[in-house]
């Protein structure tokens, strides 16, 4: 499960950019990403847990979870 920190988020649009742990990789938020769970909001700096799927030859973050695991 690949874990990132958040670079940008807006809450109004929903998407946003995570960086990887490798400082240099960036992944696009999807704006489903937080849907059905319990967070709404996400801050920069925050560290994030998430699944990477394939969107129309993207790579994009979705099911995210707050924090390490």
């Amino acid at each position: 499960m690949p874990q990132a920190t958040v670079k940008l988020y807006d809450s109004i649009t929903k998407t946003g950019t995570l960086l990887a742990d490798d400082g240099e990789t960036e992944f696009p938020i999807d704006e489903r990403s937080l849907e059905g769970g319990m967070f709404r909001f996400l801050r920069s700096g925050q560290r994030v847990t998430f699944d990477l799927d394939d969107v129309d030859g993207e790579k994009k973050a979705r099911n995210l979870r707050i924090g390490i695991s």
